[in-house]
């Protein structure tokens, strides 16, 4: 499947997060330990949002491998921002093309999956229809993960995003279950509109993809006073990630199977998460 990290808080340049930590996403690009696969090479992608603007942020992607990639070293040693997503992907069946790389953007907001919808071929055609048809002409891609994106959209990203995300899912589970799928979705979701971000675990068997979050900066200052890197950052800062970037005793938390995260200055929680009928 895929591997991802969400980073919010203080801005930092990109190689920071994407290659210095010793299990690095770039490391995983190459040796995910906690991955469906080991390898992670069929494209990646990584999105941002300037520090002055945050109405449409910025996405690199391209269909090869993260680990030999020229162009994403130099970006990351030159950009810096106080939020980006990451994703290297291992494909499910779709095409490796540029229009299938993650993390995906409309307007202001960026997505990024890891997982995938059983039997997609055959649901694609009703799950297209469920999409509100002003949006549909920039569905760019053939993913599963863009079409959940879409439908999140349809159903009230803008106002509510976890009701927008579970009745997302609720679809998905509905038209997978029509088709005779026992459990459509697996899914760990990342969505951002710039200024907050959400994380959702879930799958219908209720055995989801790995996901992590990392412990309070002040806490991790207690426990490692001497890490360069805890002293440069604020309280506020957070990564999300599909595996632990290394192995600093008290780093990482496992986020609970069938819950959904926030990420905002002032105020991250955990709540339950479950698919919703529309």
């Amino acid at each position: 499947m895929c591997r991802w990290l969400a980073y919010s808080g203080t801005p930092v340049l990109l190689g920071t997060i994407l290659y210095k930590p010793a299990h690095s996403l770039i490391d995983q690009s190459l040796h995910s330990r906690l991955g469906v696969e080991t390898t992670n090479g069929d494209g990646f992608g990584i999105g941002w949002y300037a520090q002055e603007d945050i109405a449409t942020p910025a996405v690199f992607r391209d269909t090869g491998p993260a680990w030999n990639n020229r162009n994403l070293r130099e970006i990351a040693d030159h950009v810096r921002s106080p939020l980006f997503f990451a994703h290297i992907r291992a494909s499910t069946g779709t095409a490796v093309q540029q229009t299938n790389c993650h993390p995906f953007r409309h307007g202001r907001w960026m997505w990024m999956h890891n997982g995938a919808v059983a039997g997609f071929h055959a649901l694609r055609r009703d799950l297209a229809l469920r999409v509100d048809p002003s949006l549909y002409a920039d569905v760019e891609g053939t993913t599963d993960s863009e079409m959940m994106f879409f439908l999140a959209l349809t159903f009230g990203l803008d106002e509510d995003p976890p009701g927008a995300v579970a009745r997302m899912a609720g679809v998905v589970e509905a038209v997978g279950r029509e088709h005779g799928v026992a459990d459509p979705l697996q899914m760990t979701v990342a969505v951002t509109d710039g200024e907050s971000v959400w994380a959702f675990r879930y799958s219908s068997r209720h055995e989801s993809r790995t996901l992590f979050y990392s412990t309070r900066v002040d806490s991790l200052r207690r426990l490692h006073p001497d890490l360069e890197f805890l002293r440069e950052v604020s309280d506020e800062t957070r990564l999300v990630v599909s595996e632990p970037l290394g192995d600093l005793p008290g780093a990482w938390n496992e986020v609970p199977e069938g819950t959904y995260g926030i990420v905002r200055p002032g105020h991250d929680a955990i709540h339950e998460f479950a698919p919703a009928p529309v």
